[in-house]
């Protein structure tokens, strides 16, 4: 016990003679893998269906870039992201997290609690767009609340990096949303426009029909759009597809971990008979 005494003592000594110095330990402002490797022009890819901090934890040392957080489909609200999103900081993965709605209030919020981007879903028209962009970035570029992120701790200067850091993502998953595509590709300080098939398939008519050939050229052809204009384009991907997409020039990709997982249990039972 003495020497603990002693230990804290010295620190304490420490931490005021250098605050009497004016000295200041900074930490800085974590990277957001994802943005970075986008604007390198590289691919990334972000897992789904990890919704609790032991299963980031256990996925932690894979080779991907981010967790995607379920907040609009999900169980996942705002106490929830904090500890989420710390798991994930531990891991140095980019934490995206899906909103349940187009609201300033929700979207910024997400971001206070410490997530490093927003996926926001519904976004038909450039006016919605650009409604992401203004709360969920600060001034001069956007609207959002000027209060500390759990990311902004130790962090100089954190309201004036923080833009570069906040990832963007807004989801064409409507019909109403492709016919505008061109519009919405025009809103700048998006970093993906993600092209969801479910959603899209259900406004096109195709309920729960994903894979009718209409309902994939759709698709295909608005990635292509959103590769043409020089923008990241994002969507869901498999083993089975991810191959096609990457050709036409995706480069954020969404995996749900269910999939590989349900995949493995049948082939293990396969391989059992």
């Amino acid at each position: 016990m003495r020497k603990l005494r002693e230990l804290k003592s010295g620190s304490n000594f420490i931490a005021s003679a250098r605050n009497a110095r004016g000295e200041k330990s900074m930490a800085e402002l974590r990277e957001n893998l994802i943005k970075k490797k986008l604007l390198a022009g590289d691919s990334s890819i972000v897992l789904m269906g990890l919704d609790s901090a032991d299963e980031i934890d256990q996925y932690g040392p894979g080779s991907h870039d981010g967790i995607w957080l379920e907040g609009e489909h999900g169980g996942i609200g705002f106490d929830e992201v904090t500890n989420l999103t710390r798991a994930c900081d531990i891991w140095g993965k980019t934490s995206v997290t899906r909103v349940h709605q187009n609201q300033a209030g929700v979207i910024y919020r997400t971001l206070d609690r410490g997530s490093q981007g927003v996926c926001v879903p519904h976004v038909n028209t450039a006016e919605e767009a650009t409604s992401v962009v203004k709360a969920a970035k600060f001034s001069p570029i956007g609207e959002r609340g000027m209060f500390p992120s759990r990311q902004s701790y130790g962090v100089q200067d954190y309201f004036l990096k923080a833009n570069d850091e906040t990832l963007l993502i807004v989801l064409i998953e409507d019909i109403v949303a492709i016919n505008n595509l061109d519009e919405i590709l025009d809103v700048d300080h998006i970093d993906v426009f993600f092209v969801a098939p479910s959603d899209l398939a259900a406004s096109m008519g195709y309920i729960g029909r994903n894979t009718d050939q209409t309902v994939l050229d759709t698709i295909d052809n608005a990635l292509a759009k959103i590769v043409t204009a020089g923008k990241s384009a994002g969507t869901l991907v498999t083993d089975n597809n991810i191959s096609h997409y990457r050709e036409i020039g995706v480069r954020l990709f969404a995996a749900p971990v269910q999939k590989w997982i349900s995949d493995g249990i049948e082939n293990l039972v396969k391989k059992s008979k």
